[in-house]
């Protein structure tokens, strides 16, 4: 298992990240450039398996950033996305559970860790923007099993520390993201059970064998 080291590089803009004993990746302010409008990584990029950075500039282009997320998820029909999706490997999401624009609360979280999960687990369907398609082909509904709540410490756009308790569709919501960070996909976790229970209705769907893709039957909206 790699273990991930950040500090900073006299005379560098940026920092360094250390995977592992040997290998050595840069972070640099290039790293959060961007053109707009942002498009969905879709699987299998391997940009959705990479691991991803940490902020370390809170600047206007973050701020940007954000806001074209933002953007680009409501448009998806979204509740949820997370940097890397939008093709950028940084620790950053951004989420609304109401998923429409002007209405609920819209939450950005920069370099986040889990601090606390819940004992209490509960049982919801998920999708993936990043796996578009699949919903419309295949009407299974399949059940992902998470904590009903965590406790976050992260960072704000403008690079103030805080922390946050999230439970219900909130909790859901940033646990799928947080995956995403981490450069897991949401059928990494799934049973061998469960991947069998759909393997009829993904017959002439999957064509990243031998990954199976899930559908997201518990909401209107993917995260």
């Amino acid at each position: 298992m790699f273990s991930f080291v950040f500090g900073k590089l006299d005379g560098m803009e940026g920092g360094v990240n250390m995977v592992g004993p040997s290998a050595v990746l840069y972070w640099f302010a290039s790293d959060m450039k961007f053109e707009s409008p942002l498009n969905i990584i879709e699987y299998p990029d391997p940009v959705l398996r990479t691991r991803n950075k940490r902020v370390d500039t809170f600047d206007e282009n973050l701020k940007k950033l954000v806001e074209e997320m933002f953007d680009v998820m409501y448009k998806t029909d979204g509740i949820g996305l997370s940097a890397p999706q939008v093709g950028i490997n940084v620790q950053l999401m951004v989420f609304n559970p109401v998923g429409e624009r002007g209405e609920g609360e819209e939450i950005v979280l920069v370099n986040p860790k889990v601090s606390k999960y819940s004992k209490k687990i509960v049982v919801f369907n998920e999708g993936c923007l990043s796996f578009p398609g699949f919903t419309l082909m295949c009407s299974v509904f399949v059940a992902r099993e998470r904590p009903a709540s965590v406790k976050i410490d992260a960072r704000n756009i403008n690079g103030e520390k805080f922390s946050v308790s999230l439970s219900d569709l909130p909790a859901r919501v940033f646990q799928h993201e947080f995956d995403h960070l981490q450069g897991i996909l949401f059928f990494d976790r799934m049973t061998d059970d469960v991947l069998e229970s759909i393997r009829p209705d993904l017959q002439g769907f999957n064509a990243f064998s031998p990954f199976l893709l899930l559908p997201f039957g518990g909401l209107r909206k993917e995260i």
